[in-house]
């Protein structure tokens, strides 16, 4: 039976999510990649108990992620059993709906019929009775706005998740939902963005902005761009490398020249800062407190240990600043 650090709490930071009560780690576990039926179980379970163990508190699914579809909740369920499911009171679990997850008109998008269809599967597959933040993970162009959260609203009301989050909102977007929360009294706490130095569009579209200054949290994922912004891809691209293994989401024509001459250097940046590149490009999003948590992927533990070791420096002087901005121009 897993028992958990007493110390498990004493390094990591909590920030506010939001207006709300709840508090998320700085850094969050996502199972996007390597929970599904490709990964190796003993490694899933080591990486959430690794976590865990070191103040990572909260744990972000979708109903599609896998392979196949689901699968990361299911295995996340069984890791639940087989101990981790103990601390349940001191876990955030938060999954999504939004993507194609069965066929038919009714498993995708963002439909009352489809949302509440979906986290009933969730729920079944996680071994939970709820969750504590349901997303809606991408804008629906053809529903209603109204529909998608009043359905968001009503979940709430039944007891299955304790909080609403979106996913890949851009800023008006976030706003026309935000206005319909509002009235309905709904917890709406927290959007969820991809964001890190090479992918900054939530400052382009004023997302950032307006979220710090209503209330709303960030959490954002790939803050390592998949990878770039890791020595991984320093001299070439390793046959073990997600662009061999997978190639759904990193392409080859990313690791450019140009890419890398930049990861060259950030690299020498944040050795002066004494951190690897990853841990200075994670601190980075957190520089200034406008993102709540970031969602890092992780194929091993030390991964995550090693991760984690940016709490300790997430500060930047003004050189620092302009060094990183005149790096990525």
């Amino acid at each position: 039976m897993y028992t958990a650090s007493e110390t498990r709490y004493e390094e990591m930071r909590y920030n506010r999510c939001g207006n709300s009560g709840l508090l998320l780690p700085a850094v969050s576990l996502g199972l996007w990649h390597n929970f599904g039926t490709n990964g190796n179980f003993d490694t899933m379970q080591a990486m959430c108990h690794t976590a865990f163990d070191n103040g990572i508190t909260h744990f972000d699914l979708a109903n599609n992620y896998g392979p196949v579809p689901g699968a990361a909740e299911e295995n996340f369920g069984r890791i639940l059993v087989k101990g981790l499911g103990a601390y349940r009171d001191e876990l955030v679990i938060s999954t999504k709906a939004g993507y194609d997850m069965w066929p038919g008109p009714y498993g995708n998008w963002g439909s009352k019929k489809y949302l509440v269809a979906s986290l009933d599967q969730s729920l079944k597959r996680m071994g939970l009775d709820y969750v504590d933040i349901y997303y809606h993970h991408r804008p629906d162009p053809d529903t209603p706005l109204e529909e998608t959260a009043r359905a968001l609203d009503g979940i709430v009301r039944s007891g299955k998740a304790l909080y609403v989050g979106i996913s890949n909102y851009n800023k008006e977007q976030t706003i026309a939902i935000a206005e319909l929360f509002k009235e309905m009294g709904t917890p709406f706490i927290i959007n969820q963005r991809k964001y890190s130095m090479l992918v900054r569009d939530i400052e382009k579209d004023g997302l950032k902005d307006y979220a710090a200054a209503h209330g709303v949290g960030i959490i954002t994922f790939c803050p390592l761009a998949q990878g770039l912004l890791t020595d991984r891809y320093l001299h070439g691209i390793p046959e073990d490398s997600r662009i061999r293994t997978d190639g759904r989401f990193l392409k080859e024509n990313a690791v450019c020249e140009d890419t890398i001459s930049k990861v060259r250097r950030l690299g020498e940046l944040a050795a002066e800062r004494g951190q690897t590149l990853a841990q200075m490009a994670l601190a980075w999003i957190l520089r200034d407190g406008d993102i709540t948590s970031v969602l890092i992927g992780a194929s091993r533990p030390s991964q995550i240990l090693d991760n984690i070791g940016m709490v300790q420096n997430t500060s930047f002087s003004e050189e620092e600043r302009k060094k990183i901005d005149d790096i990525l121009a």
